[in-house]
């Protein structure tokens, strides 16, 4: 989660404002998503077409702009707030485009107020209704895979619905605690910048500006982190696992309870497809985009004579990762951060500080043995 979210930080989104669009989808399509990778892309497809459409319309509403391009990053999530299988998409919008005639010059937008996120929504819900349309899944449409993959069909379909797969408590619902209350007593709530079409909510009312990279961050390990909490976790007397929600649910939920079979079947459903990536990038944030080595940060650039000899195997690696710039290119860096960096962004703590000077240390050695490393410490007297 955080070498995701420093490395999007760093070396991919630029120094603009940036928007997060949340896309939930219909219970129904939850289930066929979860399994179908192939049905996942194309969904996705539809939502960041709409997304990049409605932020061309406004850029050319306030200035001529003959080939605004459009950047995001999505993190398709398959879990909700309860462990509960939940695919739904997170994506971070680049809010404005990038004029290519005028020297790739960003024009960041004005928020898209309450209408323009309905109609948004209302091209996605369409869209998607299309591709469904297109591709024979209707309602009455025989589920294929319950009889591939029959277990895994039914885990999925449970956990979608709240329930419990399996075990003496099949067909039940989650065990849940709280203060609890009837929601139809409730009035509907509808926040800034959300609107529901056809079973379809979306939401983009969170936005960074350009200079908040800190934030930024933050928001990038939000989007990235992973279903569980395990501090959230607990394991009552009589055997049960007990996790706190993160957010209080309108019936007043706060906690839900497993049987520790029941939490196996529920993390066995959130376990992603092979080979189906869950970080997407789009327009001209994606890796073979034509513009993209113009904005994307932190490139560190080399002369060509600096690069492998043509024909090896390092030129070819390096070719694949390299974009010219008047002559010049990009030099690839290590993908993944140390600890210690990660650390140090992430709870603002340098680990390799010496406490007694404040210089910074080094390891000198990795001593793995637990014979030598027991002996080592009963000579300096310590546990």
């Amino acid at each position: 989660m955080a070498d995701t979210a420093a490395h999007l930080v760093d070396r991919v989104l630029p120094k603009v404002p940036v928007r997060q669009w949340v896309l939930s989808l219909p219970f129904g399509l939850r289930y066929r998503l979860a399994y179908d990778s192939n049905l996942t892309n194309a969904v996705l497809s539809v939502f960041v077409r709409r997304v990049f459409a409605s932020l061309r319309r406004r850029a050319r509403l306030l200035a001529p702009i003959e080939d605004p391009q459009c950047g995001a990053v999505t993190f398709v999530q398959r879990f909700g707030g309860a462990l509960n299988l939940n695919v739904h998409f997170h994506s971070l919008v680049l809010d404005g485009v990038y004029d290519v005639k005028d020297e790739m010059r960003f024009r960041p937008l004005p928020p898209p107020d309450d209408e323009e996120v309905e109609r948004v929504v209302r091209g996605i819900a369409c869209g998607i209704a299309r591709l469904l349309e297109r591709r024979g899944l209707g309602s009455e449409e025989v589920d294929s895979f319950a009889g591939e993959e029959p277990l895994l069909a039914a885990l999925y379909s449970a956990s979608v619905r709240g329930r419990v797969a399996t075990g003496p408590r099949a067909g039940q619902s989650v065990l849940r605690f709280g203060d609890r209350i009837e929601v139809d007593d409730l009035p509907a709530s509808q926040g800034n910048r959300c609107a529901t079409a056809g079973g379809v909510s979306l939401h983009a009312n969170v936005a960074v500006p350009p200079r908040d990279r800190q934030r930024l961050e933050r928001l990038c390990r939000y989007v990235a982190r992973p279903p569980l909490a395990a501090e959230r976790l607990t394991r009552l007397e009589d055997g049960r696992l007990l996790y706190e929600l993160r957010h209080r649910w309108r019936d007043g939920t706060t906690h839900v309870a497993f049987e520790p079979l029941e939490f196996m079947e529920k993390l066995a459903a959130l376990v992603p497809a092979p080979r189906a990536n869950l970080v997407r990038y789009h327009g001209i944030l994606a890796p073979a985009a034509r513009y993209r080595a113009r904005v994307v940060p932190g490139a560190v650039e080399v002369e060509p004579s600096a690069l492998p000899g043509e024909g090896t195997k390092e030129s070819r690696n390096a070719g694949d990762r390299a974009v010219s710039i008047e002559g010049t290119f990009p030099r690839p860096r290590p993908r993944n951060y140390s600890w210690a960096d990660l650390m140090r962004r992430v709870f603002e703590v340098d680990v390799l500080e010496c406490p007694e000077c404040g210089g910074g240390m080094r390891i000198l050695a990795a001593i793995h043995p637990p014979e030598a490393t027991r002996a080592i410490l009963d000579c300096l007297g310590l546990p």
